[in-house]
This record gives structure tokens, C-alpha cells and sequence, in this order.
């Protein structure tokens, strides 16, 4: 029978959801946590927040990536289930997607396990060993705290829900705008992808497996802010500021490029891209995905056709990497500016405006 206390929050941009988790992990001093997430930038924000909040990482608490976790707790210890002669070495990314493979092809030549294929791994083993993994895991672990769940994608989900089925109280954070990653390219629950994820837990909350709790309060970005970002994403809960600090210069704003030298120079905002290949006007930015879980109190982006588009139109549609916009956006506190050819183009973005 699945915990009772397995809980699901969705939380926006600048809820503190790492905050959150790290709170849940602190409040069961006397209990063995296990604290995961995706990428390795996250995990070293979380020891920080531990060695911040408590002076250091609590002896009962191991932080370790997501995929570490499957290899070190679900691949090594019962891989004989699936494997013969083969022996798991480390884990394989390759830089371009892979061709269609057998189900069964998990290993490389020189006995890696592709990165994409972890998670099937790990489920198809745990089955085939009639659930020892997660029997394991419930006699190792207490609780298992999960950030940044917009990130699982593919067999991590079905890895996910046999979490949730066993005795380990399971608590997972993250938020359905923000799916800038994803653990693998997979076509496994290809629907519950990126925003997906949350129709994937609704499901999950009306089979009694988690509740579900909705943090929509910000306390980062004003509601100028948000509304705008908020707009990429209308069939998701909207968000509430909790920043009421007025400075003059508030909300969502257009400039021209022959205006970014001046505005630089005024207002001091962190410049962000797509990626290097952005034309930046040589001020130094830095590309989006790496500001996750940032704050800053200006930005000035430097969108992409997609991105201006949705500003002219107002469609989420038509935005490209809606996921990549919203944190673009949401990282500011007080204004997010965007570098256009023509700001009047921008209709919706104006009009927007103008009922403000």
C-alpha cells in the first residue's frame, strides 16, 4: 500500500521549492532521508542550503543526483536479474540521440549503461527480481525527497509511481513551467513530459497514491511579472506575488538594440540568452538554463524569433521553449526587458501593458 503521506508540490517560480525540500529533510532529524534531483548544479544548491540552514549536512541525510541514485541503488546491486556476463561500469551520454534500440540494449561496448536507459533499467530489474530494489530501498531509506520533478521524463516516472507504492514516504517538488531538462529522450510516458507531469500526478492523486499541494505564491517576481509569464502556461494554476516593492522602473519592457548600451549602463540588469549562438550585442550574458533557481532584481533578454512572437500574439504556441521563456522571465524581481528591432511589433505585449 502506497504511504499516505506521499506528497506532490507544485510549486512556481520563486516559491521556494528547494527551500521546501530542504525544510522536509531537517524536520526528521531521527530519519534516514535520501534528497534527489537531476542535475549536479541542483544538488550542490541543496548541500548548500543544508550546510546554510544546519552548518553542515546532517549525518542522516545522503544528497546525491538522481541518476547516481539509480546506478548506485537500483543497476549495481541487482543487475544479475537482467544481465549474464556483462557487468555495469558507469553510466554513457551520448551527445546525439541514439537509433532505435531493442528493449533489452542497455550496455555500450565497454559495459556502460546509456544514460537514457537507467530508468528502464531499474523498473524492468526491480520487476524481474520481484521488487527486491524497492524492498531495499524501504529497509535503507525513511524518506525520499525529490526536487525539480519536472525534470523525470520516460521509465524515471514508472520508477516514480513503485516509490510511491511502497512503504517510504515520498515528497516531490517542482514546477511544470520549468522542464528546462529532462533525465532522458525516451518515448516511455512521452504525454507526461514537461508540463505533462502535472495531469501525470493528478492521475496519481485520484488512484490514492499522493496528495497534491499547489504553492502559488511568489516571493520573488511582482505580478507584473508573473502575469506575463504566467500567460505561456493557462491551463496551470496562476501565481500570486508576494513582492509588493515598487521601484520606478517595474514589470515587462521592450527595447531597441541601438537602447541596450544605455539601459545596461541605467539599470544594471543580468543579460540572458538562448544559448552562445545569440547575438548578444557584446554584453556578456549567460544562457537561461543555468539560471534555474536564480534571482536577480533586473533582466535583460535577448529573445528568439519564437520568443518574440509570442510577445506579438500573446499565443503560448507560437513562444518555441515555452520552459526556457518562463525561467528567462521569472528570474527577475522587478523587470524583465526584452531586446527587439521593433517594439511596437509587440501588440499583445503592449496591449498587455496598457490595462496594467
Amino acid at each position: 500500500m502506497p504511504s499516505i503521506s506521499n506528497r506532490a508540490i507544485v510549486a512556481s517560480a520563486g516559491a521556494g521549492k528547494t527551500t521546501t525540500l530542504v525544510d522536509e529533510a531537517l524536520k526528521v532529524p531521527g530519519k534516514r532521508v535520501l534528497l534527489t534531483t537531476y542535475t549536479n548544479e541542483n544538488v550542490a544548491q541543496i548541500r548548500q542550503d543544508l550546510v546554510e540552514r544546519h552548518g553542515c549536512i546532517p549525518s542522516n541525510i545522503s544528497v546525491v543526483s538522481w541518476h547516481t541514485f539509480l546506478l548506485r541503488e537500483g543497476v549495481r546491486p541487482y543487475q544479475n536479474y537482467l544481465l549474464t556476463e556483462k557487468r555495469v561500469r558507469s553510466v554513457f551520454y551520448p551527445k546525439e540521440r541514439r537509433p532505435f534500440h531493442r528493449k533489452n540494449d542497455y550496455l555500450t561496448a565497454q559495459r556502460d549503461i546509456y544514460g537514457d536507459k537507467l530508468a528502464e533499467f531499474v523498473f524492468e530489474c526491480n520487476k524481474s527480481s520481484g521488487g527486491r530494489i524497492v524492498a531495499r530501498l524501504g529497509r535503507i531509506y525513511d524518506y525520499v525527497l525529490i526536487d525539480e520533478l519536472q525534470d523525470l521524463s520516460g521509465y524515471d516516472l514508472n520508477v516514480l509511481r513503485e516509490l510511491f507504492l511502497s512503504k517510504i514516504v515520498v515528497v516531490v517538488v517542482g514546477d511544470p513551467r520549468q522542464a528546462t531538462y529532462s533525465t532522458n529522450r525516451a518515448a516511455k510516458n512521452r504525454k507526461y513530459k514537461g508540463e505533462g507531469v502535472f495531469d501525470w500526478l493528478k492521475e496519481r492523486e485520484a488512484a490514492g497514491e499522493v496528495n497534491i499541494e499547489v504553492h502559488s505564491i511568489s516571493h520573488r517576481c511582482n505580478q507584473l511579472i508573473l502575469d506575463i509569464a504566467d500567460s505561456l502556461y493557462p491551463g496551470l494554476p496562476s501565481t500570486t506575488s508576494g513582492n509588493e516593492e515598487l521601484t520606478g522602473h517595474d514589470g515587462v519592457f521592450a527595447i531597441t538594440p541601438a537602447e541596450v548600451k544605455e539601459y545596461v549602463r541605467s539599470h544594471n540588469p543580468v543579460s540572458l540568452r538562448y544559448d552562445v549562438k545569440a547575438d548578444t550585442l557584446f554584453v556578456r550574458a549567460l544562457n537561461i538554463g543555468i539560471t534555474k533557481g536564480r534571482t536577480y532584481k533586473r533582466v535583460l533578454i535577448f529573445p528568439t524569433k519564437p520568443m518574440v512572437s509570442f510577445l506579438a500574439t500573446g499565443n503560448p504556441e507560437e513562444a518555441g521553449d515555452k520552459s526556457r521563456l518562463y525561467v528567462a522571465i521569472t528570474r527577475a524581481k522587478y523587470s524583465a526587458t526584452f531586446v527587439v528591432k521593433d517594439p511596437r511589433s509587440l501588440h499583445w505585449l503592449n496591449k498587455h501593458r496598457e490595462r496594467q
